[in-house]
């Protein structure tokens, strides 16, 4: 009798992976992963090797939130540490991340084996779940627990430790399968279904209202949810808003889909919620964005709705009048069965949007007016808008950096009421980690290949993470990359000269670095442009040429709403 097929630790890992439906790796190479690699290669896996770990993260990231399905970062121990900021980056957006740790040998662990650190308790604060694997029996358990716990209730990143002497020990291929679940393929998610009696009650108090306003957040858009949004939002035309920082959820092909719940960033939304009598917040958290549901943000008088998929979203809104338990698909079914509509006051809201496009359309033209006839370098505003005049449907839009990102969230609403209906944007999510714009651009172009995908990134977050650009050209991946040239940290340039005393900034600025030659020297195109004449021209080049390319933009420093809104000079820089 012929002896069991054995296969190493990594390879189980792998295959663990491939049979939950992984779709792609991400990895900087190395020793202690390389059992994981060759599983991976039998596997069939597609794996993009990084140039540094933190992209390898990010890249995991930008998949996950364009598939909503979990997507692998594989790194060693000094690897992991690297990865930290992308594992910020991924809880704050609640992506579905596994990170996963070749870590140092568990038959010495604690006695200073090589790359030895705790890899488990550093992750803990950053995941849902962070675990070692201690059996190689148990790997693929492990990896059935980890995924279980990234795509249910509130999804988020998951990481798993495997020691080198597991990952590059031998067991049986069909090792820990001989107990329950026998199939751990992907599975369907379990849905929270609400409660007769709450539910009459939100539905009752919605109906009952005069101006009701509906905010839609990250528990939507990863329980694919946001179709039946606009479905109901369109039937009762109900005023619609996006939370800041977060994936747009709906076109302009829904009606009632209106822009940012940011006051700051599209002043209207001010006006419909501080006038709602019902505002109902859907896989949304009441924190700082939302001033944790407090006035002025949302009126004392006002009736705040919270409806979250899962109790660890509900844990965070304790604050609101009424809640309820509900999967975001389900209450918008319940929702649309409503017998009543709000035409009128979604029409004043839709019109407010119009004169707030033409109010910045006009001031706009003014400045850039003024910045042709005085010489001044280009408006960041007009540089966004110019940028998706350039773009088509369906084309990827990411955007990273401080007043960058900013700008372009205004531009991004302004261009949508002209008309333009983007395949989807990225950018930085809650805890505005600059330098995530060229992994979520590559991770755009890579399961969008057939589409235009630009970045419209800040000097200071091309810095932050610009070298990612290599993982482009080894993958022959490519992406238009348009500098905000404004030759420093602009956005902490301002906060400084409102708060200094002496009224200056200190230790934000750069040096005149030519972004578009780089790009050259790697062997792909690139453009300096100094006038807004030739912008236009050299967008269509590099779109043209096929290559990864570089449009270095130089702009001047203008403050955004946001930034003025929340830094006054000297007695307070608040960014709450």
């Amino acid at each position: 009798m012929s002896e069991p097929k054995r296969i190493r630790g990594g390879a189980l890992l792998a295959r663990a992976l491939k049979e939950k439906g992984v779709e792609h790796a991400f990895t900087l190479a190395g020793g202690f992963c390389n059992p994981a690699l060759e599983g991976f290669m039998e596997c069939q896996m597609p794996v993009i090797n990084c140039p540094h770990e933190q992209v390898a993260g990010h890249l995991a990231d930008g998949h996950a939130r364009i598939t909503r399905k979990p997507a692998v970062c594989l790194v060693g121990p000094e690897g992991f540490a690297n990865t930290v900021p992308a594992m910020l980056e991924a809880w704050g957006e609640r992506s579905p991340v596994i990170f996963i740790t070749g870590s140092s040998t568990l038959k010495r662990q604690g006695a200073g084996g090589f790359k030895e650190i705790d890899d488990v308790a550093i992750a803990a604060p950053l995941t849902k779940y962070s675990a070692q694997i201690t059996d190689g029996a148990r790997i693929s358990e492990f990896v059935d627990r980890a995924w279980r716990a990234a795509t249910t209730g509130y999804p988020g990143p998951v990481h798993l430790s495997l020691p080198v002497d597991i990952m590059f020990s031998s067991f049986q291929e069909d090792a820990g399968r001989d107990e329950r679940p026998f199939v751990r393929t992907d599975q369907p998610i379990p849905r929270a279904w609400p409660d007769p009696d709450r539910l009459r009650q939100v539905l009752d108090l919605i109906e009952n209202a005069d101006r009701p306003v509906l905010i839609g957040g990250h528990g939507i858009w990863w329980s694919g949810g946001e179709d039946k949004m606009a479905t109901a939002g369109t039937k009762l035309k109900i005023p619609m808003f996006n939370v800041p920082y977060h994936t747009k959820m709906l076109g302009e092909t829904c009606e009632a889909y209106l822009g940012l719940a940011d006051f700051h960033q599209y002043h209207p939304s001010r006006q419909a919620i501080q006038e709602a009598d019902v505002v109902i917040m859907v896989g949304c958290r009441l924190d700082n964005q939302m001033n944790f549901g407090n006035p002025p943000f949302i009126p004392a008088g006002t009736k705040l709705v919270c409806v979250n998929g899962s109790h660890e979203e509900l844990d965070y809104n304790f604050g609101a009048d009424v809640q309820l338990l509900s999967d975001p698909g389900a209450f918008f079914d319940a929702l649309k069965a409503i017998d009543h509509d709000w035409a009128d006051w979604l029409d004043l809201q839709r019109e407010r949007r119009t004169n707030w496009v033409s109010e910045w359309s006009d001031h706009i033209a003014a400045e850039s007016a003024s910045d042709a006839e005085n010489g001044r370098l280009m408006h960041p505003l007009q540089l966004a808008l110019d940028v998706q005049a350039a773009m088509k449907d369906d084309d990827w839009l990411v955007f990273d950096g401080g007043n960058t990102h900013f700008w372009n969230e205004i531009a991004t609403n302004i261009a949508a009421a002209r008309g333009l209906t983007l395949g989807g944007i990225l950018h930085p999510g809650n805890y505005s980690l600059l330098g995530v714009g060229v992994s979520f651009a590559l991770a755009a172009k890579n399961l969008n290949p057939d589409r235009t995908t630009v970045l419209v990134t800040g000097d200071g977050a091309f810095l932050s993470g610009g070298l990612s650009i290599e993982a482009c050209f080894q993958e022959k991946i490519p992406i238009v990359v348009v500098v905000d040239n404004n030759g420093g940290l602009d956005c902490i340039s301002q906060q400084q000269e409102r708060l200094f005393s002496s009224g200056r900034h200190f230790a934000t600025d750069f040096r005149d670095i030519p972004f578009h030659t780089m790009f050259e020297g790697l062997g792909g195109y690139g453009e300096i442009v100094t006038e807004r004449e030739a912008l236009a021209g050299a967008l269509e080049r590099a779109i043209a040429s096929g290559k990864t390319a570089c449009v270095n933009v130089k702009c001047r420093g203008v403050i955004s709403p946001i930034v003025a809104a929340t830094s006054d000079k000297r007695d307070k820089a608040s960014i709450e």
